[in-house]
């Protein structure tokens, strides 16, 4: 075959959609599709099939847009790209691509429209195609909210199956064997008499074609990877030490900077003595920074160790400087002028309450903070009319934004390079680190710059998860929930989190109830209120956003309802439950946890249930109240994703989240005093360990009509089924957290 030549045709990648509203080359068509960015950067004998295939004479690149922090994203892309491809994992090589607006986020509109998930209305299912779109035209390339599979899951596999179905119509032309006739298999089109002929030897020829976008998926009964267990591709890096994070890439000619901005977060600096950090060994400069101060040094101890050594004098915070200042804004929250939504109002609770016996609790969740294993960092090069950053993010696009801003390089010569992070949780959602690195950058053009934060910095200027505050009302009859009805206050997520980005919220923030509303229970007379609270300290999406306080909040209240009523607590949740798929989750979890079988003495079970993300899902904890605490024995997990990609990946990512969960629930805040973040390290900010994480077993349900995520889902019900089986073990409620605070844990 003929050598590969530089392929500049854009016509053979953007065409019409093989179903209405579809997908060609693995782009929807709105109105006008995105061309294929890899056409701008092709290298001669390059061919890009699609704008998440492209093939040179010896490798397979499989691009895989959303970012990977851990939880497999990389593998996932490529198994749905690679299963009607017809190639084998081992076969590819995956990249993130540079970012563009051709891989915007078709799922991430729909969880901000204001209809439950099982709403299937008329009105419900064009309001979130209208929300898709946007995203679409705004072009939000965003990792996040449990959407890569959801996004992914048809996408990449109709990319797959048009770039497939193109290479084997370029085997047609240049042997005459007829389409039909043809198969794949491993990378390569077969001919009848058994003629092999490599995907890399037709590239060349596929891309002067028209697309042949007339493809239908394979029936998920001749599926090989999909629904299977794959090796990650990552999996032996990992293994071996060879895998390389942000933290790790180098530059030649690379300096080291480390910031000092106000711990007071969004306080100023008021004055400052750099002398004694500039004396110090292997220091270059001494930088002024948005807020504080950088220092340049040969290497990134050296630079942690003089950005210590500066005296600066900080302004005040302009939030309260201490807790009781942010747990009573939340308390005063609790009125009709900063209601910020009311989604759910089914009956009348008022009506509901006369006469009555009214229970009442209240709940609170603290800041808690990201806290990856690595701490984020970011590399910039300026030069004269372009920049390249390399860095972990999940939001390369607001990236490219920003950086365009700091250096007044045009948006389209920034070149954002995306690197694998070691953690984020949603931490890697925000990018001040490489705004930061930027404008250390343009003070050194010409020189890479690699920015670190220390533990401490990262720690304690982290944009935290959202602290909250619940009150539940509620009432039985005849041994039933009869009456529920809660508040919750908190400030805004979304505000506080696009506010950084120069963006605004105009509506309601639908994740102050998120975790809540949309619980699929029909109770009688059941209100979910939202109450804006004003802005305190910096928050953002944290694993599960609003729902990581309020699955807590919403449940545990649910539980001393059914208590109230001498229900027993899984079946009262089963009688409740409309929804027939989130009615098998909660069956499931019975099964697993043989739910309703005698325990020993000083055992409990408890069971939680939260629908977030889409996702239905149920768990049960099992406790032993031992001499010394609670001891974490076992948990059963069950949650309607609507198709599992790969069994292993879901359990690790179920059992992963589930240890996050707990340990934060357990043992983790954040407390700010004078202004400032009290723990720095992990000394004061602990996780669980490996000695007291619990046995878990996982099941994945395929029951749903809709194809979810469960990067965040198994968090929210994690701390509402603790509480409940402390409870069941020791007749202790425990409504806030960390619980550690309350009752001792082993």
């Amino acid at each position: 075959m003929s050598k590969l030549g530089k392929i500049a045709r854009r016509s053979f990648l953007i065409g019409s959609a093989a179903i209405a509203g579809g997908v060609a080359f693995g782009v929807y068509r709105y109105k006008t599709p995105y061309a294929n960015p890899l056409l701008d950067t092709l290298a001669d004998g390059e061919a890009a099939l699609t704008p998440y295939v492209k093939i040179d004479g010896s490798n397979i690149t499989l691009i895989t847009p959303r970012a990977d922090s851990g939880q497999g994203a990389y593998s996932a892309q490529a198994i749905l790209i690679a299963e009607e491809l017809d190639v084998e994992l081992d076969q590819v090589t995956v990249d993130p691509g540079m970012p563009d607006k051709a891989y915007y986020n078709t799922a991430l509109g729909a969880d901000g429209a204001p209809f439950a998930p099982t709403d299937d209305s008329f009105a419900a299912d064009t309001t979130r195609t209208v929300m898709n779109s946007l995203m679409k035209f705004m072009g939000m390339q965003i990792t996040g909210g449990s959407t890569t599979v959801p996004d992914s899951f048809e996408k990449l596999r109709l990319a797959g199956a048009v770039a497939r179905e193109t290479l084997k119509a370029a085997a047609s032309e240049i042997t005459g064997v007829a389409v039909a006739d043809l198969k794949t298999a491993k990378g390569m089109v077969e001919t009848p008499d058994g003629t092999k002929i490599s995907y890399q030897d037709l590239a060349s020829i596929a891309a002067t074609l028209d697309p042949v976008e007339d493809v239908t998926l394979r029936d998920p009964s001749t599926w090989r990877l999909v629904g299977k267990a794959s090796q990650r591709i990552d999996i032996v890096a990992k293994s071996t030490g060879t895998q390389t994070y942000g933290i790790d890439f180098k530059r030649d000619g690379m300096v080291h900077a480390m910031v000092r901005t106000n711990p007071r977060r969004g306080g100023e600096m008021i004055s400052f003595d750099d002398t004694e950090a500039k004396a110090m060994r292997g220091v270059q400069k001494v930088l002024p920074i948005t807020g504080g101060l950088a220092v340049v040094a040969d290497n990134t101890w050296r630079a942690i160790q003089a950005a210590n050594a500066l005296e600066i004098e900080w302004g005040e915070a302009p939030y309260p400087a201490e807790m009781e200042g942010h747990w009573q804004a939340l308390s005063d929250s609790f009125n009709d002028d900063q209601v910020d939504s009311r989604q759910r109002d089914d009956g009348d609770v008022e009506a509901a309450f006369e006469g009555a016996k009214v229970i009442e609790a209240e709940y609170r969740a603290p800041y808690l903070a990201h806290a990856p294993l690595e701490p984020v960092s970011a590399i910039v090069e300026v030069s004269e009319d372009r920049v390249d950053v390399w860095t972990g993010t999940q939001i390369p696009r607001f990236v490219q934004t920003n950086v365009a801003k700091v250096t007044g390089v045009d948006f389209d010569n920034v070149y954002v390079h995306v690197l694998m992070m070691g953690g984020s949780f949603g931490h890697r959602l925000e990018d001040r680190v490489v705004k930061e690195a930027a404008e250390i950058a343009m003070q050194m053009p010409g020189v890479p710059v690699k920015l670190t934060y220390s533990r401490e910095e990262d720690l304690s200027h982290n944009d935290t998860r959202q602290i909250a505050m619940a009150r539940g009302r509620g009432t039985v009859k005849n041994g039933q929930v009869e009456a529920y009805d809660m508040g919750i206050a908190m400030p805004s997520v979304v505000a506080s989190q696009m506010g950084r980005q120069g963006l605004s919220l105009p509506g309601p923030d639908t994740q102050i109830v998120a975790g809540a509303w949309e619980q699929p229970l029909s109770i009688p007379n059941y209100r979910i209120i939202g109450y804006r609270a004003p802005e305190l300290a910096p928050i953002t999406s944290w694993r599960s956003v609003g729902a990581s306080s309020n699955g807590f909040f919403h449940d545990v209240f649910l539980d001393e309802l059914i208590t109230e009523a001498g229900a027993d607590p899984m079946e009262e949740r089963l009688r409740l439950c409309w929804h027939e798929p989130s009615r098998k989750t909660l069956e499931k979890v019975a099964e697993m946890s043989n739910w309703g079988a005698p325990l020993a003495p000083n055992k409990g079970r408890g069971v939680a249930f939260c629908m977030s993300f889409g996702v239905a899902t149920a768990e049960v904890i099992e406790v032993t109240n031992t001499e010394d605490g609670i001891k974490l024995d076992n948990v059963w997990v069950a949650a309607e994703v609507g198709k599992v990609v790969d069994p292993v990946m879901f359990e690790n990512m179920v059992q992963g989240g589930i240890n996050w969960a707990l340990g934060h629930a357990i043992m983790s805040e954040i407390t700010y005093s004078d202004g400032m973040t009290e723990q720095e390290n992990y000394d004061t900010y602990e996780a669980l360990r490996m000695y007291q994480a619990p046995k878990i077993e996982v099941a994945g349900l395929e029951n749903g009509e809709h194809v979810r995520g469960m990067g965040e889902p198994m968090v929210p019900p994690a701390a509402a089924a603790l509480s409940n089986a402390i409870f069941a073990a020791t007749g202790q409620r425990i409504r806030e957290m960390p619980m550690n605070k309350f009752i001792d844990f082993v």
